[in-house]
């Protein structure tokens, strides 16, 4: 465990710092609201993933005691769960390291915590937050109605002679109300997981990773656990109330680790091909449409696994070694 000394104190406050900033300017900036609130998840991968679980900490009570002081306890608290706590979890799971030859491996071998079970948590993560932000704006059919009836009389004050079909609006809202915590939990999940990676990016490139940098395309899928839970999620959809509400935000946010999974499976897959660029942006392009998306979820769906990354450990000539064991 990293001793708790002024250097790890000094760069756990200033990511903290940088986090608050980053979540304060969201606020400040509306158009740019979401990509600032994802971003502030960087400072804290970075000093986790960098210096280790003190540094983590230090930077998320920081951050939470800075946005209790700007704006209010529970702004901070909503920050905290949303994107800090998240964040700190993650650089946590990602040092977590073991001998590879508790698994079976060589001696002189490092077995670092799957990424596969690293997206599991991130996606259990987020929807532990968004259901929890939820409950405590009081979101439901109530707040969905509101939004909808305002965007119809919107319509009809541009449209004077738009008439909805009553039977129309109530489909709307009964769809509305399962689909913005779905969309939710899947467009957070998908940033988090950016952040994590541009994280791993900047420690690697700096030489202050703990995690050697792995390759993403071969390792990243799902835990094969999941496919239950997306399921489970799914068919709750169904069931109505505040459980199809739970169960819209878990086939989000679950739904969003499978399409990583089929993203990295298809730039996996395609490596080494000539056609592969032109290939891949096209799937890119075509992801904004319901099919070509439903078809890299299932890719996903189809390739569960998990991947182990193995390094040298410390007679391997390792370039760092983990404070935390696997």
């Amino acid at each position: 465990m990293n001793r708790l000394n002024p250097r790890l104190l000094m760069i756990g406050a200033l990511a903290g710092l940088t986090a608050t900033l980053l979540v304060l300017g969201a606020d400040a900036q509306p158009s740019f609201s979401a990509v600032l609130y994802a971003a502030s998840a960087l400072p804290i991968l970075i000093a986790g993933l960098g210096w280790g679980n003190v540094a983590a900490i230090v930077s998320i009570v920081t951050a939470f005691v800075l946005g209790a002081i700007a704006i209010s306890p529970s702004f901070a608290l909503v920050m905290t769960l949303v994107t800090l706590a998240p964040a700190g979890w993650l650089s946590h799971l990602a040092n977590l390291a073991r001998p590879a030859s508790e698994l079976g491996g060589p001696d002189h071998l490092t077995a670092w915590y799957p990424l596969s079970d690293i997206l599991l948590h991130l996606c259990a993560l987020v929807t532990v937050a968004v259901i929890v932000v939820g409950f405590m704006i009081g979101y439901g059919p109530g707040l969905t109605d509101q939004m909808v009836d305002a965007l119809m009389d919107s319509v009809k004050q541009q449209e004077p002679a738009f008439t909805p079909d009553p039977a129309s609006i109530a489909q709307t809202k009964s769809l509305v109300v399962l689909m913005l915590p779905a969309l939710q939990g899947a467009i957070w999940v998908l940033m988090l997981f950016a952040a994590y990676y541009v994280a791993t990016r900047i420690v690697t490139a700096s030489g202050s990773n703990l995690r050697p940098r792995e390759d993403i395309p071969s390792t990243l899928r799902m835990n094969r656990n999941s496919i239950f839970v997306f399921l489970a999620g799914l068919l709750a959809c169904f069931a109505g109330g505040v459980p199809a509400m739970i169960g819209a935000t878990l086939f989000g946010a679950f739904g969003a680790g499978f399409l990583l999974a089929g993203f990295a499976a298809l730039h996996f897959r395609t490596r080494g091909k000539e056609w592969r660029l032109p290939a891949l942006i096209l799937c890119y392009l075509a992801s904004t449409m319901v099919m070509p998306i439903l078809f890299i979820l299932v890719l996903g769906l189809a390739d569960t696994r998990k991947a182990i990354a193995l390094t040298p450990n410390k007679d391997g000539n390792a370039s760092k070694q983990p404070d935390t064991k696997l």
